[in-house]
């Protein structure tokens, strides 16, 4: 018998025929499934662009509202986040925004179909934020890696738009920096009445150090500003700086150093990471530390209530690590208290005195709130009122002035002796 004839054989043999044919297709579907996934992953490594981002990201929800909006309209699969935003008259509107839930969505940008996977981790936490780990993937034909920069620059140069005339406070969670609440109507520059030509005086050196970057590098000078303003409280000190801000068009980020849990290795990273066009401030500065001057025993009290160090501060404003283009203000109610060290050129550049009511403050404040064509009543007011109080803030004068803001001011020049009481 020929090998021919032997294989014939096997072959009329159902057992053998029955189990050979089974292992035939078996393997055959096996190559062929392990073929078609070899061809996905080489077609998804070089004819397909993925761009993952997650939920840290400073670009997270921008990538959100964006997809919402230019994006996935017809989406069927949405989730909701609820906002209130204050309108000019002072009614507050609530607002509904809808985004893409978790699950795979597909728009069309630019001739290009990119489909989206929202994904969230129910078991994993953002340890800071306090809710689910997220994350949002693009997947797009083609190697063009610019199509996923328009997009990000796009949602970004939105995200600014819907901010445009508004003054952002961000607050430290972790090691990032979040918005704080909704963002502000921008507060005009002109509102906060101060001495004769400090405001001048302050957003000219301010706007000097932001034009002044080539100028502090050629020297190889650092590049940062520190201010500090001090005097009584309800001088408007922190009111001039939410004004400055937005006349800067900048946001403000607030920093307390009495925290818990804030170290000096964190406020470090705070200051080096703070988000562009933004003011840094550290209010009441004198409450977080002790002088060296003091004795041990009210020293030694202080540095017991967090983990922050007097000399990580002066690190982190002037050290060999500490961070440039950025712009600090501090402020305090006793400059008497702070340690020299902290108030050295360098650390702070510029000090201003923000203090009570001069005649001049207290005559274009009477001139703001009562639109009067009489030039005397202006300065019988400031006469009147420096004459009875001369040490009266400019929160007194303020809050007498809400209490007749529909009074002619004929009559609110016969209620001065009210700010009187008030200083009581």
């Amino acid at each position: 018998m020929t090998v021919t004839d032997y294989l014939a054989s096997l072959g009329d043999n159902p057992y053998f025929g029955a189990g050979f044919g089974l292992f035939g297709i078996g393997a055959g579907a096996a190559i062929l499934r392990r073929g078609l996934q070899g061809a996905v992953i080489y077609f998804k490594r070089n004819h397909m662009i993925t761009l993952e981002v997650p939920c840290r990201d400073k670009s997270y929800q921008w990538l959100l509202q964006w997809i919402t909006i230019k994006g996935a309209r017809k989406t069927q699969h949405l989730s909701v986040e609820t906002s209130f935003e204050q309108h000019d008259t002072g009614l507050i509107k609530t607002k509904y925004d809808f985004i893409p839930s978790v699950g795979t969505h597909f728009f069309r940008y630019k001739g290009n179909w990119i489909k989206v996977e929202r994904t969230r981790e129910q078991h994993t936490l953002d340890l800071h934020m306090g809710t689910p780990w997220e994350t949002v993937t693009l997947t797009s034909l083609g190697k063009n890696k610019e199509l996923y920069f328009e997009i990000l620059e796009e949602a970004r140069r939105m995200a600014l738009t819907r901010n445009e005339g508004k003054t952002v406070m961000y607050t430290a969670m972790g090691p990032d920096w979040r918005p704080f609440g909704h963002p502000r109507k921008r507060r005009p520059i002109g509102s906060v009445v101060l001495d004769k030509g400090i405001t001048e005086k302050l957003v000219a050196d301010v706007r000097d150090f932001l034009s002044a970057s080539q100028w502090y590098g050629d020297r190889g000078i650092p590049y940062r500003r520190g201010y500090l303003l001090y005097g009584p409280p309800g001088c408007g000190k922190s009111s001039f700086i939410t004004a400055l801000a937005g006349e800067l068009n900048f946001g403000i980020c607030v920093l307390n150093l009495s925290e818990r849990g804030l170290t000096d290795d964190r406020l470090n990273h705070l200051l080096a990471v703070a988000p562009q066009n933004s003011i840094i401030l550290l209010e009441d500065i004198d409450a977080a530390f002790a002088s060296r001057e003091d004795s041990p025993k009210v020293a030694a009290a202080y540095e017991g209530l967090n983990r922050l160090t007097f000399s990580g501060l002066l690190n982190c404003l002037d050290g060999v690590a500490s961070t440039e283009a950025r712009i600090v203000f501090m402020t305090t109610n006793h400059l008497e208290r702070l340690d020299p060290a902290l108030v050295r050129p360098g650390r702070v550049d510029l000090k201003e005195y923000i203090g009570y009511c001069s005649n001049h403050q207290l005559e274009q404040m009477f001139k703001r709130f009562y639109l009067t064509d009489k030039p005397e009543l202006p300065y019988q007011f400031a006469t009147s009122v420096f004459k009875l109080c001369p040490n009266v803030s400019p929160a007194q004068v303020q809050g007498f002035f809400m209490r007749h803001k529909k009074d002619m001011p004929e009559t609110v020049l016969a209620c001065i002796n009210e700010i009187l009481e008030d200083g009581k």
